[in-house]
């Protein structure tokens, strides 16, 4: 057997009659991505992008350019506006198909090649674009086809490889001739006159800069920053340099991308003096330290940042002061918080900023957001007042994912949640979707918090996305926690420890408390599902010290009565008792009404029998736990099995249905199959069927995402803008989609999405009988 490989559309000559033919088409997106990931050193965010646009499916193209990328990280950046370079192998196959072209062939493919689409056809229009008959050998190579739209190259890899062949000075006539005729578009301009310059050149500076701002009204932060920074290369005064590579740390920071905050400042504090100039810098590269993983250096650093600017610049101090917050955070340890509560100290004896003198930064809001993660629980009835009262008010970015978030954390679930989805909306945009991976994974918890466990590990999956793209580590490891929780309560063990063990592996748990907690909650519920209780018991004792101290000031406190279940079932009831006993002494103030279920649960479990309804029937008269599903769930489970033991069958029944009920819609399968036999231990035969089965749950996460999207009236395009896929791709995920969800079109989808979102109730009656 023979098998020939050519190029192009034809088969080689004397292969065209009688050989079966196999036209290898470009990659998928899906595919594509797959295969960059498997390279040594795969590209991310934007760089990854640039990479997949540029290869379009060729498969040598996305090995050759992920190793452009790997050899020169800053590539993607510097080559923003033209096609990234090729490497030699790569060149070498492309070159010497044009190399034999005439000269005014090769001089109309450069005046194409350096410009995109609408700058070629702008051109051409007003008689600066490249002749048609020039073309024409080109044309008849393949290279290039030409139509009523204008020449439009074979593959974006044949115009990088003319442009890049091509020495800088040709290149840079044709940028400068391109910039001419496009007097009309000053941002298309600047960057065709800034890809000529090779000295500096402060009138091309200054356009540049212009250009950022047209770019942050509209929203795209990538564009402003890539504008900017440019700008910075081209100033001549050391000053200037500094105050764009600055400005342009500032614009980069909403698309997530912490290395490149990080080099843009570092840059700026290496050419300036200037000392408001360099606190500014410092900040930003302390929010790079926070969310590359490096959070004990990140903390030094902001608060630095926020003491030193208190007096001269409050309003950098206050937002210096905000990002040192969620570094503290994040790392649950006291030290950190009581930091940040002494510079909060430092700020409130200096006195806010004056009016107008802190644009975009909400002091209100980042004073509720510095108390509440400092001290979730002992500050939660002073600082709820002042919640409601700003949520009364019209909320803008960045303070609205704050506000969710100190709702979140003072137990105001279902308040979290409306405030994240708005969040979300707005920060899904595609230049400023690297700020919302902290969103997302907040969102994540209350979604499992309030019972919305697919949508839950939808917003996990995202996050993990975006977390790959822009290297943040503490996204991805809040991310793989979630999903290994929601894996956990339904009993799916070893996936479960997967992701946990994964998330612990990314970060330093020693660093950062709040992964730690979640990661050993999620293992100690694996354990308890399992039968393991002695290993259970072991993972949640690790959530307090031998003195009650929390490995997390929250996080920790929410597995409380899952630490007393395990106690009991370990026979370590004692051991149990005076661990939460401990813990439960450090809390200051008035604790939620979830809190309170929490540690009425946990009371409950480890009390005498004579005692045990109490803790348990208080919980249960407080109707605001039924915000809380599972939770409010498991306490039932916990009493009837008390019931039952004390021969209350009747009492014990009414509560075991309205906890299977909760367990069946969650599809918690431990736990519904202790409510079951609990069940069928007073005399109720139990199905194991659930009554309404989650029609979403065929689906895989990405699906579910989808699915979301258009049932909220998304298109095919908006939703790949979303998602990073094609529109094509979001179309095949939804036509595979409608038989699973029994749906034939787009407009029915509204109606299962509603339907997965009721509820399921189940009933009984006295006596011998089956539940459905």
């Amino acid at each position: 057997m023979l098998l020939v490989g050519a190029r192009g559309q034809a088969p080689p000559s004397g292969f065209d009659r009688g050989f079966p033919e196999l036209h290898l088409e470009p990659l998928s997106a899906a595919d594509a991505g797959r295969l960059l990931d498997g390279q040594p050193r795969p590209p991310r965010g934007r760089a990854r992008a640039q990479v997949l646009a540029q290869a379009a499916g060729n498969p040598m193209a996305l090995i050759e350019l992920a190793k452009v990328i790997a050899d020169d990280p800053a590539a993607s950046r510097r080559w923003a506006a033209e096609p990234l370079p090729l490497t030699d192998r790569l060149t070498a196959v492309l070159t010497s198909r044009f190399a034999a072209l005439p000269e005014p062939a090769r001089a109309a493919l450069l005046r194409a090649a350096v410009a995109d689409g609408p700058d070629l056809r702008a051109a051409a229009g007003r008689g600066s674009g490249p002749d048609a008959r020039a073309l024409a050998p080109a044309e008849q190579l393949g290279l290039i086809k030409i139509d009523r739209t204008g020449p439009r190259f074979s593959h974006p890899l044949v115009r990088s490889a003319i442009y890049h062949s091509a020495p800088f000075a040709r290149r840079a006539a044709a940028h400068r001739a391109l910039a001419s005729a496009l007097h009309d578009q000053p941002d298309r301009r600047a960057w065709h006159l800034a890809a000529a310059a090779l000295d500096p050149d402060e009138h091309v500076a200054s356009l540049l800069e212009a250009t950022a701002a047209q770019a942050q009204r509209r929203g795209g932060a990538a564009a402003a920053a890539l504008a900017l920074e440019r700008a910075a290369e081209l100033s001549p005064d050391p000053e200037d340099w500094a105050r764009r590579l600055a400005a342009a740390a500032s614009a980069a920071v909403p698309t997530g991308q912490g290395d490149w905050v990080q080099d843009l400042a570092t840059r700026a504090l290496a050419v300036t003096a200037d000392p408001e100039l360099r606190l500014t810098a410092r900040h930003y590269a302390g929010w790079a330290l926070a969310w590359s993983g490096r959070r004990t250096a990140a903390l030094s650093a902001l608060i630095s940042v926020a003491e030193e600017a208190a007096r001269d610049q409050p309003a950098l101090a206050w937002d210096a002061l905000g990002s040192a917050a969620t570094v503290a955070y994040q790392s649950g340890m006291p030290a950190s918080r009581q930091a940040v509560s002494r510079a909060l100290g430092l700020l409130e004896r200096q006195g806010p900023p004056p009016p107008g003198r802190a644009p975009g930064i909400d002091v209100d809001v980042l004073r509720l957001w510095i108390c509440a993660s400092a001290d979730p629980i002992g500050s939660r009835s002073q600082l709820l007042p002042h919640l409601r009262k700003i949520v009364g008010l019209p909320i803008e970015e960045p303070s609205l994912w704050r506000i969710g978030s100190v709702a979140w954390l003072l137990d105001e679930s279902d308040l979290a949640i409306t405030l994240l989805q708005d969040a979300m909306q707005r920060l899904r945009a595609p230049g400023v979707r690297g700020t919302s991976g902290g969103s997302l994974t907040v969102l994540g918890w209350a979604y499992i918090d309030t019972g919305r466990w697919d949508e839950a590990l939808d917003v996990a999956a995202e996050a993990v996305g975006m977390a790959e793209a822009n290297q943040m580590e503490i996204i991805a490891a809040s991310a793989d926690v979630i999903t290994a929780t929601v894996l956990a309560l339904r009993g799916d063990s070893g996936a479960a420890r997967r992701h946990a063990a994964r998330a612990l592996a990314t970060v330093d748990p020693a660093e950062c408390g709040l992964v730690a907690a979640r990661a050993r909650r999620a293992l100690g519920v694996v354990a308890l599902a399992d039968g393991s209780y002695l290993q259970a018991f072991t993972q949640l004792r690790g959530l307090f010290s031998e003195d009650g101290t929390s490995l997390h000031n929250y996080a920790s406190y929410l597995g409380v009565a899952d630490l007393a279940a395990a106690a009991v079932r370990a026979d370590r009831r004692m051991e149990g008792c005076d661990v939460i006993e401990h813990a439960l002494s450090r809390l200051d103030g008035r604790a939620s009404a979830r809190l309170e279920q929490l540690i009425a649960r946990a009371r409950g479990i480890l009390a005498d029998p004579a005692r045990a309804e109490a803790n348990f029937s208080k919980a249960l008269s407080d109707p605001a736990g039924d915000q809380w599903p599972f939770e409010r769930a498991q306490l039932r489970l916990d009493y009837a099995e008390w019931l039952r033991r004390r021969r209350r069958i009747n009492d014990a029944k009414v509560v075991l249905t309205e906890a299977l009920a909760t367990f069946r819609r969650l599809r918690a399968r431990s736990w519904m199959q202790r409510a079951q036999a609990e069940l069928r231990a007073c005399g109720v035969a139990v199905t194991g069927a659930p009554a309404k089965p989650d029609a979403l749950a065929e689906l895989t996460p990405q699906q579910r995402q989808i699915v979301r999207l258009a049932s909220d009236g998304l298109t095919d395009r908006e939703i790949g803008d979303r998602l990073f896929l094609s529109p094509r791709t979001v179309s095949s995920h939804l036509y595979r989609s409608y038989p699973k969800l029994g749906v034939a079109s787009r407009h029915q989808l509204r109606d299962v999405i509603a339907l997965t979102s009721t509820p399921t109730t189940a009933h009984e009656s006295t006596g011998n009988e089956t539940l459905p």
